[in-house]
């Protein structure tokens, strides 16, 4: 620790500290343009030079090292007059256009232009003029006022991990650009604007459409990703104009997703549903909520009594609050039925009835910077949990080696020391000889419940993870959504669990949805026999209800579903949207809250219960989901629907501790796998990142970038070779008696002998379940 001198007040930080550091810790400001707390040192805009004693010139307090005894003024005439100095500089080729910036306002260049700026500008010459730049659906440029502080350059390095701007020529000259005929593609990419001190990065849907000080700030939660991001939403009359990040260090720090960010495009949509919606004689007719609720309760008290309660069963999306989700199965399980779950994209729930707890990421989001080894089995980190893969690129800095097993091996801008690509059904086999190399390395013996499945010779992939693992002091071993959504998720879990156990790490789940762990605590699940996901599909019920979710897009069988759902006599729809998939399907639709619009609580995938309340007025007649469902277990008769606001849903579900609840793990079920072997093309499938739900997807901006483009098939050269089909070609893919065509494109990250064809998109929902054989033939 070293003790110096701020502007008169004594001051102690660690060695290695700059003066900004030390300033920071007591509360004085030193002005500044390129200095971020999470970037690197730049030292280019000069704006936070200052006074130090012996110095023979002021110097930058963002690049200057603490030494033992230093005296520093911040406020010295020495240092102002650098300051404004500086700032006269920065200001001679900077338009005088704030009237129309929409950066105005909340601009850090305004801000001390009013401190360090002079009354009129000395400079007469022609002032440079800097073309603007195309960086995609996103981000808007007006470069002519940059001023070359690089913060968008270090991001997109640094924390995004890709370089995707550059800094161009010299002088006055110098420009921030991308490469030659590129955008801005990264799922992060809208940080850049929030990072930009002056107007040249600003947010392209919000241009123009009101100014910061017209607009009420008020705090929330992402609903999209298991990481739970906070946000500030920004509202005016009643209409969601902007969000931008709270920062959070335990969860988001300073960032926020594209996902997050420019998601609530999706709330004002052609597809809004704002009137309750009854179809009679096949045709859509707009009602009251007396008349929709009263048919919703009778049809539902109809089935029950007619078919039995069994008969009933309810689905719902992870994207919904704990609240909705807990009076949802309260209300099933009311009528009688156990059948009621909102893992959709599941298709293996063999595990359930072992399971010790609701399945979380088994450590603190900010724990992962202290990691030294992480195993991600079936992921698709990058897109699935994208702020999640930024700490974990952090942590890679830092020296964590990551090792991945998974059916493709997707670009995650880290170092991944070891991968094992394989096809889906041979990454059971690859993990049991991970399991047995570690057990090798660690000298101790494999579980019981194992030992007969492990076999005795390993491949080189699975010697190299295991000894990455075993020489490691904090491990992680994380699924992923595939591994979770796949047909042997039980068996990839349970070696999961015992290369947890072999290393003294933990184990956890990343989890889908903002739910993936609320769901659990809810007990949006079966308990006590009911059917899941899947069998209420594969034993259609003669009644339904539907919260948050679209039939075509939401479940892991797009085709069985919409079939069931048709054929239902009484399917009930609560959502904030309409599709047609949900119009072909449903006989009631009652238009629920989004988030924005409602009270609620999301819990993430650390365990951690994030309550939010509405930003703005609910459209139209739309009500938020917990009431709709306490009205209609109020219209059934049923007792314990007497909740007056969602703070008392939340403490029936919430009351007790959390973290006693939480558990990765199985116990007490037997290992039985037989390995399976097909020469049959196998399906991998990703839930593309602007497409896992129904708010994203009706974001009209983020479905026109290159995460958005529709699916193409994707399957390795190798495979395309022994299909005998050119990349580029059309294709028709079969799956059961469903087919599509699509366009097949070489891609050596996908593991031979499968193709990768995304899920949840219009262009692929014609196809079958998620997981299995597929056959390609060129059209």
């Amino acid at each position: 620790m070293l003790e110096i001198e701020i502007d008169g007040k004594q001051v102690t930080v660690e060695d290695g500290s700059t003066i900004m550091d030390a300033a920071t810790k007591i509360g004085a400001f030193i002005p500044h343009f390129c200095y971020h707390k999470k970037l690197s040192i730049a030292a280019s805009c000069r704006m936070c030079l200052v006074q130090v004693e012996k110095a023979p010139k002021p110097l930058p307090a963002c690049a200057t090292p603490v030494t033992n005894g230093m005296k520093v003024w911040t406020r010295s005439e020495q240092a102002i007059k650098a300051q404004k100095g500086v700032m006269e500089f920065l200001l001679v080729n900077h338009p005088l256009d704030c009237p129309i910036c929409d950066q105005g306002g909340e601009c850090q260049l305004q801000d001390l232009a009013v401190g360090y700026g002079g009354s009129q500008s000395r400079y007469e010459e022609e002032k440079r003029v800097v073309l603007n730049k195309n960086l995609g659906p996103l981000v808007s440029t007006d470069m002519t006022r940059c001023i070359n502080c690089t913060r968008c350059v270090r991001f997109t390095t640094e924390i995004a991990g890709e370089m995707e701007l550059g800094q161009a020529f010299r002088g006055e000259h110098a420009q921030i650009m991308p490469f030659v005929e590129k955008t801005v593609d990264s799922e992060l990419s809208g940080n850049i604007i929030d990072l930009c001190p002056v107007g040249a990065l600003t947010s392209k849907p919000f241009r123009f459409s009101a100014r910061t000080w017209e607009m009420s700030r008020r705090k929330s939660i992402s609903p999209h990703d298991s990481l739970g991001a906070n946000l500030i939403v920004q509202v005016k009359h009643d209409v969601v104009k902007r969000v931008l990040p709270m920062e959070n260090d335990e969860i988001n720090e300073c960032w926020l997703s594209d996902k997050d960010r420019f998601s609530y495009e999706g709330l004002n949509s052609d597809d809004r549903l704002t009137v309750p919606m009854l179809k009679q004689d096949g045709a859509w007719k707009q009602v009251d909520w007396q008349s929709a609720l009263e048919f919703a309760a009778n049809g539902l008290r109809k089935a029950a009594k007619e078919n039995g309660p069994a008969a009933i069963g309810a689905f719902a999306s992870g994207h919904s609050t704990v609240e909705e989700l807990h009076l949802l199965q309260k209300l099933t399980r009311a009528i009688g039925s156990d059948n009621v779950d909102f893992r959709l994209r599941q298709s293996d729930f063999r595990a359930d009835s072992f399971r010790q707890g609701a399945p979380w990421l088994g450590m603190p989001i900010a724990e992962v910077s202290a990691l030294n080894r992480l195993l991600v089995i079936g992921s698709f980190l990058r897109k699935d949990a994208p702020l999640l893969a930024q700490r974990v690129r952090q942590a890679a800095k830092r020296g964590l080696h990551v090792s991945a097993i998974n059916a493709v091996a997707e670009e995650w801008l880290l170092p991944v020391k070891n991968r094992a690509l394989v096809a889906p059904s041979a990454i059971v086999p690859m993990l049991l000889q991970v399991v047995s190399a570690l057990a090798a390395e660690k000298g101790v013996q494999v579980s019981e419940h194992l030992a007969m499945a492990v076999p005795s010779t390993v491949s080189d992939e699975a010697r190299a993870i295991a000894q990455s693992l075993a020489s490691g002091k904090k491990v992680a071993v994380w699924l992923g959504n595939f591994a979770v959504q796949y047909e042997a998720a039980t068996e990839i879990q349970l070696l999961a669990q015992e290369i947890a156990r072999l290393t003294d790490g933990t184990f956890g789940v990343i989890g889908e949805s903002a739910n993936s762990v609320g769901g659990y605590l809810a007990k949006a699940l079966p308990i006590v026999g009911g059917l899941n996901a899947r069998q209420m599909l594969e034993q259609p019920r003669k009644a339904y209800l539907l919260l948050n979710a679209e039939p075509d897009l939401d479940f892991a069988d797009p085709i069985a579903a919409q079939a069931v759902l048709s054929s239902a006599p009484l399917v009930v729809a609560l959502s904030a949207f309409k599709s047609p998939a949900l119009l072909a399907s449903a006989d009631v639709l009652l238009p629920i809250a989004p988030f924005t619009e409602t009270s609620g609580t999301f819990v993430n995938c650390e365990g951690r219960a994030q309550n939010f309340n509405a930003v703005a007025r609910p459209l139209g007649e739309t009500r938020p989901g917990w009431k709709v469902l306490r009205v209609l277990g109020n219209l059934l008769d049923f007792d314990g629907f007497d909740q007056n606001d969602s703070e008392a849903v939340a403490a029936e579900v919430l009351g007790a501790e959390i973290a006693p609840r939480l558990s990765a793990c199985i116990a007490g079920m037997a290992f039985a796998y037989s390995v399976q072997h097909t020469d049959a093309l196998e399906r991998v499938s990703d839930v593309p990142i602007y497409a896992g739900d129904p708010l994203v997807r009706r974001a009209a901006s983020l479905q026109k970038t290159r995460d958005a483009r529709a699916p193409a098939v994707r399957a390795s050269s190798v495979t395309l070779a022994a299909l005998g089909v050119p990349s580029g070609a059309r294709v028709r893919l079969k799956q059961g008696a469903a087919a599509a065509e699509l366009e097949i494109v070489a891609d050596d990250t996908v593991a031979a002998n499968c193709v990768r064809v995304a899920a949840a998109h219009p262009a692929t929902a014609v196809l079958g379940a998620m997981c299995g054989q597929i056959s390609v033939e060129r059209v």
